[in-house]
């Protein structure tokens, strides 16, 4: 058997290229490296605004052909890297090579022992991932979810006095209108949402150990801790002051934490949209030209909940995995941290696709409100709750003598079906006040959802 023309290992990069491409541009290799390009070049025009070891200010030309070599790159870069690690063995290494060659070119060899100065490569790493990782989810990841949390919040004001039978243990139970069960989730997920809003993104900047003693070999009277961090905040991110060798990466921990748990809400929403569908609640709007079944033209299969299911599984394992390994390292650095950090963009692929599915099968189904009607109106034994809970309140109030409520309607009711005549006929024969009575005659399953509708308002 002949060997087939490359291929991709992923299905991210080969089947569902195009619904998490957007990821690629943060998360790949290529992305990490440009960052570090990016790192790398801010740190020489930082060094030079502060005149430090006799140099002097760039011209604003001068930073602009600096600041090209990453807003540029592209694939010469790639491939100039690519080869280079091959020889250097050190991704991070081939990176200072390159902007030393390109500084050449642009005629600044003055500035090549700039390059990387007093920096070990976490330095650079530590900020090159957290710019990379704060991209991603700050322009690709959150704006979808969003999208997934507007989607729901849509449905949840339009289905909003759409009385259901709710299943508390899959059996029937109180009733609530599918808004209101819709909008549970989105206010689930905003509230996750603003936690990740309002993340934080480290990195560290302080040589070897993290304790600047190259830097101050160099120069003692500069307060290194004081630059690092001006320049590390001019990148946008946060500064950690005390770390090792590493930034300590609890930020990510956190980070894949909140995901992960965004992720476990949205498949218990993938779970209950899928159970609804089956139960008929939603029928699925058939897309032109796709197939349910390789067999049975009849079938609509809700795909795009089981593969966001699957997906978000998938990435659950990833991140709790990048998350329970990246919180420590051996004393002051060890290399576990490198590889698994390399899968951060893996699990947010899944992730993204998961979300991609989810909004795109939200906008797929339509409430069949005559089969919630029609479930509520065969279980009239659900007001059992009401009707003991009323009289209660008439013994209380001194209006009846009944003794037991709860034991009489679970006589009445519990493990059998009761139909709406029977239940007037026993609502009519209690002892309680008339105006009690004429409130549980007036009640059916489709209006005992006491104040779903109005907690819709809630989502805002």
């Amino acid at each position: 058997m002949t060997s087939l023309p490359p291929q991709p290992l992923s299905p991210l990069d080969g089947r569902y290229r195009a619904a998490v491409g957007a990821l690629a541009d943060h998360l790949s290799e290529a992305g990490l490296n440009r960052a570090r390009v990016e790192v790398e070049v801010e740190w020489i025009i930082a060094l030079t605004d502060r005149s430090l070891f006799g140099s002097a200010p760039l011209s604003d030309t001068d930073k602009e052909s600096l600041r090209r070599l990453y807003r540029d790159f592209g694939q010469a870069e790639i491939d100039w890297l690519a080869a280079t690690e091959a020889v250097t063995r050190h991704d991070v290494k081939a990176v200072e090579y390159l902007v030393r060659d390109r500084l050449s070119a642009l005629g600044l060899d003055a500035l090549a022992e700039l390059t990387h100065f007093a920096c070990t490569s976490e330095d650079v790493n530590s900020a090159a991932y957290a710019l990379t990782v704060k991209r991603a989810v700050e322009d690709v990841w959150l704006p979808k979810l969003h999208a997934v949390i507007d989607a729901l919040r849509a449905l949840a004001i339009e289905h909003r006095d759409a009385a259901m039978l709710s299943r508390t243990h899959g059996q029937p139970a109180t009733p609530s209108t599918m808004g209101k069960e819709l909008g549970v989730f989105a206010w689930r997920l905003a509230r996750i949402a603003r936690q990740l809003d309002s993340g934080e993104y480290l990195a560290k900047f302080s040589g070897a150990t993290g304790t600047w003693s190259a830097h101050l070999a160099a120069d003692p009277a500069v307060d290194w801790p004081a630059l690092s961090r001006e320049f590390i905040e001019g990148l946008g991110l946060g500064f950690n002051v005390l770390t090792t060798q590493i930034e300590s990466h609890d930020w990510q921990v956190e980070l894949y934490d909140r995901v992960r748990h965004a992720g476990g809400i949205l498949h218990n929403l993938a779970t209950d949209v899928w159970t609804y569908i089956s139960l008929g609640m939603f029928a699925q709007i058939p897309v032109a030209g796709a197939t349910g079944s390789s067999t049975m033209p009849h079938k609509i299969n809700p795909i795009r909940f089981e593969n966001a299911e699957a997906n978000l599984e998938i990435a659950g394992a990833l991140f709790a995995t990048l998350s329970s390994t990246l919180v420590t390292s051996r004393l002051q650095r060890d290399l576990t941290d490198s590889t698994t950090q390399r899968n951060i963009g893996v699990a947010f692929g899944h992730s993204l696709l998961a979300l991609d599915n989810l909004q795109r099968g939200l906008g797929e189904i339509s409430l069949a409100r005559d089969v919630l009607l029609a479930d509520l109106d065969a279980n009239w034994e659900v007001l059992a709750e009401a009707i003991q809970t009323v009289v209660r309140a008439e013994i209380v109030a001194g209006r009846s003598a009944i003794t037991d409520p709860y034991a009489l309607l679970k006589d009445l009711t519990r493990g059998r079906r009761v139909g709406g005549a029977e239940l007037a006929e026993f609502v009519r024969g209690l002892d309680i006040g008339d105006a009690a009575k004429e409130r549980l005659l007036a009640l059916t399953p489709a209006t005992y959802t006491g104040l779903a509708d109005r907690l819709v308002d809630e989502l805002g």
